[in-house]
């Protein structure tokens, strides 16, 4: 992703608070940092329950049709055309292999993803963008150093209230990654009203898309087709970006007819433990009788694979696990879910 930050675009107050109130309320899971780090060790843990259309153009017709009732923000159109075609080829074909590991660890990100979509009124589309961005890996890292499953930028992620530090970087964290993707992406839309336009200048950076369209001015085109009439003005990579998100989602939604091996990855799931600073994910493992890769797959973000030092800080564990690290530790508290 596109670091905006770099691009000189700052977002108003209003938007950054709205960022912030909403990743406060995300699902049971989601922590906000202001309280865990003051927060004080209980004595009496609390156990929680785990809850767990445009008129077409010529470039393109449409693969769903939208219900006359859904407004146009709620809805990103997979529009089909030659360019589209072309990449859905190519993931039958030369990109089978990596497309299918793709589809695969779906399973273990989609729920999380969608639900936070339908939270925000968005398009659950959009989840073909983090499956292009990063093939969702949490752990993924661009050349340009973006990382994680949206591909942020470190300027950017901060910006929208992610930790990146020595000990934490919450771009590999993907509840909290999503929210703050979605919060741009939120805000992308809402400057060019179209999600393609916005998917590009996620790609690209908005300050690129707006120069192609202070330089175009005179386009005839509204909401996604102006996308299509601008697209060879934009770089050759951004002009590849909608084509292909747009593929993804069309073999997605068919993987099975589409005869690839769509086996499942178990959803991302966890209870969530609160423990003093500089406890191990080897001995949280060790606690509970699993392999550190396990605690290190459900804390991906906790990059020295220990929470920091001198603060109290939530560990996510294995449903049902979290009574079993409570009684070990012997003073850590359980966060009560709301």
């Amino acid at each position: 992703m596109y670091d905006v930050r770099g691009a000189g675009r700052t977002h108003p107050p209003s938007t950054r608070k709205a960022a912030k109130a909403f990743a406060a309320s995300l699902e049971t899971r989601t922590w906000v940092r202001s309280s865990w780090r003051t927060l004080p060790l209980l004595l009496v843990p609390f156990l929680f329950v785990h809850v767990a259309p445009p008129a077409p153009s010529p470039d393109r017709t449409d693969a769903n049709v939208d219900d006359a009732t859904t407004s146009a923000a709620d809805v990103l159109p997979l529009h089909v055309n030659d360019r589209v075609r072309a990449w859905m080829k190519r993931l039958r074909t030369d990109q089978r292999t990596e497309f299918e590991a793709v589809l695969r660890r779906r399973g273990a990100y989609e729920g999380l993803i969608r639900q936070q979509l339908r939270q925000r009124g968005m398009p659950e589309e959009l989840l073909y963008l983090a499956m292009i961005e990063s093939g969702l890996k949490p752990r993924a890292r661009s050349s340009a150093s973006a990382v994680g499953i949206w591909q942020f930028m470190a300027p950017t992620a901060e910006q929208y209230g992610l930790r990146v530090d020595r000990w934490v970087d919450e771009r590999k964290d993907p509840v909290r990654a999503t929210a703050a993707a979605l919060d741009y992406l939120s805000w992308l839309y809402n400057r060019y009203d179209s999600w393609y336009l916005a998917a590009a200048a996620y790609d690209a950076g908005p300050a690129r898309v707006d120069r192609v369209l202070a330089l175009h001015p005179d386009t005839t085109t509204h909401g996604e087709d102006r996308y299509w009439e601008v697209a060879k003005y934009l770089p050759l990579e951004t002009r590849q970006y909608v084509p292909r998100l747009i593929a993804a989602g069309l073999l997605a939604q068919d993987a099975d007819s589409a005869g690839f091996d769509n086996g499942d990855m178990r959803p991302y799931r966890y209870d969530r433990v609160f423990v003093p600073g500089g406890t191990t994910l080897r001995k949280i493992a060790h606690i509970l009788g699993v392999e550190t890769k396990v605690m290190s797959g459900l804390n991906p973000y906790l990059i020295q694979g220990m929470t920091p030092p001198n603060e109290t800080y939530p560990v996510r564990v294995p449903v049902g696990d979290a009574a079993k690290v409570v009684r070990a530790l012997g003073r850590t508290g359980l966060h009560k879910a709301d």
